[in-house]
């Protein structure tokens, strides 16, 4: 890691669906728009279970791979990342630590709001037990502060961190 940078994580899958209950579809890239949502998702269309009730917390959500991996393995159940219906799956980023917070994932800047709790809907659409294997680690809600793409692979990294390192190399582009 670079000093300075706490954590470091990536996008590991992205999922939107059109409209409420539909199937996640896998996507290799997203355009994340503030005050919407992501292009193409059930929220950005305002089509989605819980559109009667916007606001910024709708906008992305993102759940740890590591989270559907501990789920699978504490409570034997396991589900694919697109059936946690949450809008990016992450490595390495500890979401639960980011309310509050501003972080980067890619050139997109977002700032987290709050967890996002499985719910008896969620495990509907899935099947039984996946409240119970989600709870406190069911994923973030997000705000887009400053949209743009985001894309399988890209980093994710405190909004300070990401910050600090960019300044580090112009101010050393600026020395040569």
């Amino acid at each position: 890691m670079a000093r300075g940078t706490p954590w470091h994580g990536e996008v590991v899958s992205i999922h939107i669906a059109p409209k409420a209950e539909d199937p996640m579809k896998s996507v290799k890239a997203v355009r994340a728009i503030p005050g919407k949502g992501l292009e193409g998702d059930r929220y950005f269309r305002a089509s989605g279970t819980y559109s009667d009730r916007p606001g910024p917390a709708r906008e992305i959500t993102l759940i740890e791979s590591e989270a559907i991996d501990a789920m699978a393995r504490d409570n034997d159940l396991a589900i694919a990342p697109g059936e946690a219906r949450r809008n990016v799956v992450t490595r390495g980023a500890p979401l639960n630590h980011l309310v509050g917070r501003e972080f980067v994932v890619g050139s997109v800047r977002l700032r987290g709001i709050r967890l996002c709790e499985p719910c008896s809907h969620l495990e509907g659409l899935t099947r039984r037990g996946v409240l119970a294997g989600l709870i406190h680690r069911g994923g973030l809600r997000a705000q887009i502060l400053v949209g743009g793409e985001i894309r399988v692979g890209d980093p994710i990294a405190p909004a300070d961190a990401s910050e600090a390192l960019v300044a580090a190399s112009i101010a050393g582009a600026d020395e040569h």
